[in-house]
């Protein structure tokens, strides 16, 4: 039997949250975007009218009051939105526990099993959008095939733009439907791809589709190099409808490194400036790691410049001598390896990591230093954090104007809870 997987994604998610919220708000143009008070940051989401305006997202704010001066602004509240959509996972699992997660608002479903008991697949996806709708407020858009790639270009080609927010792409009518689109219609081809494609003389999907795998693969070895032929191999599947992957539910391979980097809300150039935020990143990584039972023996330390156009940094790791958790160790290989390979010009992003993680239940004793008593003030500072509050014992340094670990406390993923 052939299986019948959907790819659901939810409509302008964060400000379609914000208007089942705000109902008055009905008939306005309204996105989630950075701060309202400054006037300042992206937009994370844009309602259909908005949208109307001409607003996208990943615009400033800026731009987009340009275009409708009378935007609706809401600033983002994080967890309300991993909130619903937790909500929208637990209405999926009453139809089928083959479900797996793409995006906050975006996850696969495998209903195959579930056509005895709930109909169709048209008739499980017009369930699903009302129940979405009924207790969100959020209109969900689906696609329907055999495989999650044919799903997901279901979805984004075709049910994102039709009355039902409903459409199927049989494998069988990928010649007929999908070929005859142009190729950045494809699923993974952005504007670079889309430019390199063109100059081979690939207009359209079908133009990739008809070729033969290795005369793809010779082709974008001339254009890309000699490592091109896993990503050739993946467009070519792509464009005939091919995808072996299954939908995995809850599946989490072992963790592999524990990392964490933030944007900066101006251009730092100061070594005192960026020492504070490499302490609080080291920090931060070193507290899950803890919390997850891990420490780890390689740390990376990365640094993107200032001219997000014109992109520059580096990302750099190091082994240290032994399996560690503690953060005044991390902190001491990530400065050492930022200020080695640091050009000087001002920095937008950091980023620490840990990675070759092993549990920390079993550790090496040293005969230098007092790793132990570090070990324990560490685990105290935890504690007293996880019972009163991520602010509620600060270093000295996360009180400077460079500190972000105030700021950063009341948002989720860089944007406010």
């Amino acid at each position: 039997m052939e299986r019948v997987i959907m790819l659901i994604d939810c409509q302008s998610f964060y400000a379609s949250v914000e208007k089942a919220a705000h109902p008055e708000y009905k008939n306005d143009p309204v996105v989630v975007a950075g701060d309202p008070s400054r006037r300042s940051g992206i937009i994370l989401a844009a309602c259909p009218l908005a949208k109307q305006y001409g607003v996208t997202t990943a615009e400033t704010l800026g731009e987009a009051l340009g275009k409708c001066p009378h935007l609706v602004i809401i600033k983002p509240r994080m967890q309300a939105y991993i909130d619903v959509s937790l909500m929208i996972t637990d209405i999926f699992r009453s139809f089928t526990d083959l479900v797996e997660p793409f995006s906050i608002d975006e996850q696969f479903l495998d209903v195959t099993g579930s056509l005895s008991y709930f109909g169709t697949p048209e008739e499980i996806a017009t369930q699903i959008q009302t129940k979405i709708m009924t207790y969100t407020g959020v209109w969900a858009r689906v696609g329907i095939s055999s495989n999650k790639i044919l799903a997901k270009m279901a979805t984004d080609i075709w049910a994102k733009k039709n009355d039902t927010g409903q459409f199927t792409l049989p494998k069988s009518e990928v010649e007929s439907l999908l070929w005859p689109l142009p190729v950045n219609k494809m699923f993974g081809v952005g504007s670079r791809m889309t430019a390199h494609f063109q100059r081979m003389g690939i207009s359209t999907i079908g133009d990739l589709g008809r070729l033969p795998l290795p005369e793809f693969k010779r082709r974008l070895q001339a254009r890309m190099g000699r490592n091109s032929d896993i990503q050739a191999e993946l467009f070519w599947q792509t464009a005939n409808g091919i995808d072996p992957s299954p939908v995995k539910p809850s599946t989490h391979d072992a963790q592999q490194a524990v990392g964490h980097q933030m944007t900066l809300p101006r251009d730092y150039s100061k070594p005192q400036e960026i020492d504070v935020v490499l302490l609080e990143l080291s920090e931060e990584v070193c507290r899950r790691s803890r919390a997850k039972g891990y420490m780890g023996s390689v740390v990376a330390a990365g640094a993107q410049g200032a001219d997000f156009d014109h992109p520059t940094g580096f990302f750099r790791q190091m082994t240290v001598p032994d399996p560690t958790n503690i953060t005044k160790e991390v902190f001491a290989a990530a400065r050492t390896l930022f200020y080695a390979h640091w050009d000087r010009l001002p920095v937008r992003k950091l980023g620490v990591t840990l990675s070759k993680l092993v549990p920390d239940d079993q550790y090496q004793l040293t005969l230098f230093g007092n790793r132990e008593k570090e070990r324990k003030l560490d685990r105290v500072t935890d504690a007293i954090r996880h019972k009163f509050g991520t602010t509620s014992i600060l270093r000295a340094s996360s009180l400077l104007e460079s500190a972000q670990a105030r700021e950063r406390s009341v948002k989720i993923g860089g944007h406010y809870k």
